[in-house]
């Protein structure tokens, strides 16, 4: 978002990255500065594309879904979810209640092991190396109920169309084992939830930087907790009837906006996950998880939404008549997020702005769609928004 006057009046130009020791994921960024403040700010981020709504083109439906959930290591469950969402959408499957209350769980998992994860990764950018460590101790028993859940730590596949996997079922004896696992968790998650905000290091230095007000967050489209610390009172779980017409959960919503904001909203919705994954285990309906009456065939663009760790995802494609992908869109949260700290960083102190731009959460693995070479207009130009949509749409 980079301002030509501001550019023009700041003293020097800092770059930091591709690759740096103060970055989660490689993306450059161009900090103005002006006697160490920073004025202005550009990200470019594009170099983690790998082309997989393109690879995707032509592929059988139940092959593509499985690819979706290789698009990122840590938010692998939302992706899969969301495309077997959609697709149960566009053909009207019918999906058992007991099979939402796994995905659910699926779920909210994850949302407690990417928001340790940031944490950890935060408290490693601030130089409080305890912290860090224990953030990564309480998230490891989350990889092991998602274990006991999936028999997978990473890429768990789930989400299977019409329902879920065998292996991701719950017997009396799992549910038993994670009912314990859970409880444990939460307190460990407790205790450090209040040693965190509490700590008088990790406060002041976090506390009054990276401001993001509540027009701003609307205007650059900030997503998930990064909107939600801004005083934004949105959530699309609220929205799903899998959410809201089975659980009882409290949307995280702060007024500060600073990196401060952010940090608690993660912390605060980790309980809240608690709290949803032992309504499902509670409600868990006893039936069969999967519907296999259905046939695959010719679907027309369907669309769904759902809500990742990072916020807002949208996935849309259309089926041809023996069931083969066409046009698969993908769209995740950290592209918007990352456009919204472009201005969040401005007024910070240099040695602050890393930590600001860092708190956004962000995920380039699936966030990079298109590299666009025209041999006319050459690679630097600003694509018009039919260009955009005759590219998606092939129209």
């Amino acid at each position: 978002m980079a301002d030509t006057d501001r550019k023009d009046r700041a003293e020097v130009e800092v770059p930091m990255g591709m690759v740096h020791s103060a970055l989660l994921e490689p993306f450059r960024i161009r900090l103005f500065v002006d006697d160490e403040v920073v004025v202005d700010a550009e990200i470019t981020y594009d170099t983690a594309h790998r082309g997989i709504e393109r690879i995707m083109e032509g592929m059988p439906i139940q092959k593509g879904l499985i690819l979706t959930e290789r698009i990122c290591g840590i938010c692998s469950h939302i992706h899969i979810w969301n495309g077997t969402r959609m697709v149960e959408r566009g053909l009207g499957i019918d999906v058992p209640q007991r099979a939402h209350h796994i995905r659910v769980i699926g779920n909210e998992l994850e949302r407690l092991h990417s928001h340790l994860l940031y944490l950890g990764h935060a408290f490693e950018i601030l130089g409080h190396e305890t912290f860090s460590m224990r953030c990564f101790m309480v998230r490891e028993p989350v990889q092991n109920i998602l274990f006991v859940l999936s028999g997978n730590r990473v890429h768990y596949t789930i989400p299977v169309l019409g329902g879920i996997r065998p292996r991701a079922d719950i017997s009396h004896e799992k549910r038993q084992t994670m009912f314990s696992m859970i409880d444990k968790l939460e307190t460990d998650l407790r205790e450090f939830a209040a040693r965190v905000l509490n700590d008088p290091f990790i406060v002041s230095r976090i506390k009054e930087i990276g401001y993001l007000s509540k027009e701003d967050a609307v205007k650059y489209g900030a997503l998930g907790p990064n909107m939600r610390a801004s005083g934004i009172d949105f959530d699309w779980r609220y929205k799903l009837p899998e959410y809201r017409d089975h659980f009882d959960f409290e949307v995280i919503v702060r007024d500060g906006g600073t990196v401060l904001d952010r940090v608690a909203c993660r912390v605060f919705e980790c309980l809240e996950s608690i709290k949803i994954i032992r309504q499902a285990l509670e409600t868990l309906p006893d039936e069969d998880p999967t519907n296999v009456d259905f046939e695959l065939g010719a679907m027309g663009y369907s669309t769904s939404y759902n809500e990742a760790a990072r916020g807002e995802i949208y996935d849309s494609c259309a089926l041809d008549e023996v069931g083969r992908i066409r046009s698969y869109i993908n769209r995740t949260p950290s592209m918007s997020s990352l456009s919204a700290m472009e201005v969040s960083c401005i007024g910070d102190h240099l040695t602050d702005a890393s930590i600001t731009i860092a708190s956004c959460d962000p995920c380039l693995t699936c966030t990079n769609r298109m590299t666009v070479v025209d041999e006319k207009k050459g690679t630097n130009y600003v694509m018009e928004p039919e260009d955009v949509l005759r590219l998606a749409r092939r129209v």
